[in-house]
């Protein structure tokens, strides 16, 4: 009998399979619904940004759903939330100041910011009226006809209100601050400020900087010179790095003009530090803008490829800030090192500040830095004496593969130190005494500990996140966590089997946690740190979403393809999706090391999964070994040394258990897409695997790593350290795609934007090269203007890359049209300049 069953239900699956009827045409029209722009108009808010105030414990934030937008005031010790004021009553009073009509859905309130005692609100509306801006007319010159007229601008009023009993003024005399220059790095107490010019520093006290904001050159500004031996790239500020987006026109219009210092203050703004780096020996590279007008332009940098001896040399330079004197701290033990100054992190990050100063993380009399060789495997936590200039190593880590950080903790201003470590195989904490002896170790198990959240110096408790501990969960999942320095008493904070992102206060009393999957709404909750809730702050509204059809796409686990290890990935279905039919399969790549393209979370980016599966495709995400560092040592470092092919095994292997699952997925019509390192992944899986990879898209690829950066290819594919008697060099090697160029059969687009200069298009330009020597048809999509991201052709990408699989993968031969309709049906014709959706004044008609 059970024979008989066993017949018979193979006899109903192979008629199941043999009935799924292969989808050939392409779904343009439901695709275009989640264009970018349409997004914007279907999803709202999803997420809560607190504002913590610095008087209280209190917050302030905005969310907005179908109905509009409201503004929230919260006090986490009365357990209380309530609107800051009401829509319609503010509405009608700005109504009657500002002459322009509003109503409560339709508020324009900007730059909202609490004054005073903290009851008092201050914000900006801008009006439709036209006011003349002063200083901006010209004379006629003589002989030369009319000058030139005063330029305009709509007029902005300023209010202030009062929370608590709805008093609302209009700052007539109201004069704006002017934001921070991004040149400006002010010392913590405000009168010193530091900015980088011509290679060299200088400063300026107040007085002059209030000057520079009314007027950037204003001839009577006092600039003095903190140093005198800066060169190019050899610079004491940002122009000297590495890699600008200057070319060589704009380089010489901007020479004499202020740039960023990157310094990091003392707390009691008597001493600075920053990191001088020579990028002399470094050789350049260079981009070409054929745009620019009226004549090309070439932009060159500095740019250390992979394996190259020409490194730039790090220097650690303290100044007394008082004197105005400095000097180089001897810091250097490893060829080729890296330098990082610790910053003190301010975990209050959406506090109404209006400018926050760089701090080194330590106290008025030490700072702390690390030392990083160049092959990574070599990390010293060191700490300065700013009185004596000691420099004390504190803390090793040696490790065989490279060795990631973050940032440290303090405790008692430097007396004890919390460090992360994978040095057991798993992320976790670590308490150390001032002088580098271990104490104890703080987290422990086989799962990881991911960032500090807080510190509580007085109750010796840690928060922090985590994930992997929760059992039957995904291990993915991001959580909060509270542990007392000893080890004992771990919690977890904030439960529930989703990814959380927590915000935390500047007390460690309280955290706004905002969570979901990517198959639920996004809800907000506040969370108490002893881990109880005090309320439920916002759910998502996705009902416009919804209305068009939208479905969650769906969570997954299958094995890596040696049968043990469990990847975990992410299915996405058309809206319109027929479990009767055989679905064309895309696979959406991005092989890290440093993250997977695999969504936790719900978002708003649906161009290359959910856009991409609406024209009549099955979209995966999955992740494989050696791809995410939130899991093991192991896990994350099992590609290293073999960065082009490690992880194109588990994305075929996935493809086929999920072919196994489900007859409606078609495992002989399986495409791979990726940008960047997923258009070195996507390529490469064309080439080691051409029978069962039919198509690819491969957008901005590092397809030959040995002309991509040293940063990213040394660390994740390693780099031997060979040390000689007289000198050490280091030994880089790397497959690189187009060396398979001969085993190509499917069909392969190439995109690059020609002014990239992250993954330079080289990279393109080669594999291209080596198909034309091998006799391959391929296609290559140059985009000019274009970054690394490909910007405003972003939405022309997209159609072209939805051309290519469905007439290749799909089998849709339908002819397209010149035009891309998609695109032009949302572009306004005619003059009116207000825009969709906008708010039109008289002047747009």
């Amino acid at each position: 009998m059970r024979i008989i069953c066993s017949v018979i239900l193979l006899l109903l699956v192979t008629t199941v399979f043999a009935q799924q009827t292969p989808v050939t045409k392409a779904n343009y029209q439901q695709a275009a619904r989640f264009a970018p722009r349409k997004l914007s108009k279907l999803i709202f808010s999803t997420s809560v940004d607190p504002h913590w105030l610095k008087k209280s414990e209190r917050f302030w934030y905005t969310f907005e759903t179908t109905s509009g937008r409201n503004w929230y005031i919260v006090d986490p010790v009365k357990g209380e939330k309530k609107k800051l004021f009401d829509n319609a009553d503010m509405a009608a009073r700005l109504t009657r100041i500002v002459k322009d009509p509003f109503d409560a859905q339709h508020l324009l309130i900007d730059s909202m910011r609490f004054v005073r005692d903290e009851n008092w609100i201050q914000f900006e509306v801008k009006s439709t009226a036209d006011l003349v801006k002063k200083d901006t007319a010209a004379p006629p010159a003589k002989g030369k006809g009319p000058g030139t007229p005063p330029a305009k601008e709509k007029k902005i009023f300023y209010f202030e209100y009062n929370i608590n009993t709805g008093e609302l003024i209009e700052l007539s005399e109201f004069k704006k601050p002017k934001r921070k220059p991004m040149w400006a790095n002010i010392s913590p107490d405000g009168n010193i400020i530091l900015f980088g010019k011509n290679f060299n520093l200088y400063w300026m006290d107040r007085a002059n900087y209030e000057k520079a904001l009314k007027k950037e050159d204003d001839s009577t500004i006092v600039e003095h010179a903190i140093t005198t031996d800066g060169v190019e790239y050899f610079s004491y500020h940002s122009s000297g790095g590495m890699m600008g987006n200057e070319n060589n026109v704009e380089k010489e219009a901007n020479k004499n003009k202020r740039k960023s210092a990157f310094a990091r203050w003392s707390p009691d703004s008597k001493h600075f530090a920053l990191i001088r780096s020579d990028s002399r020996k470094v050789k350049d590279l260079w981009v070409i803008n054929s745009l620019s007008d009226p004549r090309p332009t070439l932009e060159t940098y500095k740019y250390q490829m992979a394996g190259e001896k020409e490194a730039p040399e790090d220097h650690l330079y303290l100044f007394d800030a008082v004197a105005k004197t400095g000097k180089e701290m001897q810091v250097a033990l490893f060829k080729d090192q890296n330098l990082n100054i610790w910053a003190d992190v301010d975990s209050a990050s959406s506090r109404d500040d209006d400018w926050r100063p760089s701090r080194w993380l330590g106290t008025n009399d030490q700072l702390w830095f690390t030392r990083t060789g160049r092959d990574l495997k070599k990390v010293d936590v060191c700490r300065v004496d700013i009185n004596t200039g000691t420099v004390k190593t504190v803390i090793e880590e040696r490790f065989n593969t490279y060795i990631e950080m973050r940032r440290i903790g303090l405790v008692n201003n430097g007396k004890e130190l919390i460090h992360w470590s994978e040095r057991d195989g798993w992320a976790h904490f670590y308490l150390y005494d001032e002088n580098g002896n271990l104490k104890n170790q703080i987290t422990s198990g086989t799962w990881h500990a991911e960032n500090i959240l807080g510190i509580d110096d007085k109750k010796r408790i840690l928060y922090f996140s985590g994930n992997g501990r929760e059992a039957n969960e995904d291990p993915y999942y991001l959580h909060a966590y509270r542990v007392n320095f000893d080890g004992s008493g771990l919690k977890l904070l904030n439960p529930g089997e989703f990814e959380h992102a927590m915000t935390i206060n500047d007390p460690n009393t309280y955290f706004v946690d905002n969570y979901s999957r990517v198959n639920t709404v996004p809800k907000s909750t506040l969370y108490a740190t002893d881990g109880r809730k005090v309320m439920d702050l916002e759910t998502a509204d996705l009902s416009s979403l919804m209305s068009t059809g939208f479905k969650f796409p769906e969570p997954f686990k299958v094995k890596a393809d040696d049968g043990i290890t469990d990847i975990y990935g992410v299915l996405y279905k058309p809206m319109d999706f027929d479990s009767t039919k055989k679905y064309p399969v895309i696979e959406y790549v991005y092989p890290g090391p440093q993250t997977e393209a695999v969504n936790k979370s719900f978002g708003r980016s649906m161009d290359r999964t959910d856009r991409l599966a609406n024209l009549g495709f099955i979209v995966v995400t999955v992740g494989n070994r050696g791809g995410h560092p939130a899991r093991s040592k192991w896990y994350h470092n099992y590609g290293y040394g073999n960065l082009r092919d490690y992880g194109l095994a588990d994305k075929k292997a996935a493809a086929e258990q999920l072919a196994d699952r489900y007859p409606w997925f078609d495992v002989n019509r399986v495409g791979i897409h990726g940008h960047s390192g997923g258009g070195f992944m996507s390529t490469a899986a064309m080439l080691v695997y051409p029978e069962f990879f039919k198509v690819a898209v491969s957008s901005a690829g590092n397809h030959d790593n040995s002309v991509y950066n040293r940063w990213w290819s040394e660390q994740h594919h390693g780099v031997q350290e060979v040390i000689g008697e007289k000198d050490t060099t280091f030994v880089y090697n790397i497959e690189k795609n187009q060396d398979l160029a001969k085993n190509l059969k499917g069909r392969l687009m190439l995109a690059h934007g020609d002014i990239d200069n992250n993954v330079h298009p080289a990279g393109s330009i080669r594999v291209a090269n080596a198909l034309i020597k091998a006799n391959k048809r391929f296609d290559l999509l140059m985009l000019p203007g274009q970054r690394h991201g490909f910007g405003d052709m972003t939405e022309y990408f997209f159609w072209r890359m939805a051309d290519y699989f469905t007439k290749y993968l799909m089998g849709d031969d339908t002819e397209r049209p010149v035009d891309i309709n998609e695109i032009n049906k949302e572009i306004e014709q005619g003059g009116m300049k207000g825009g969709a959706g906008g708010r039109r004044g008289p002047e747009d008609y």
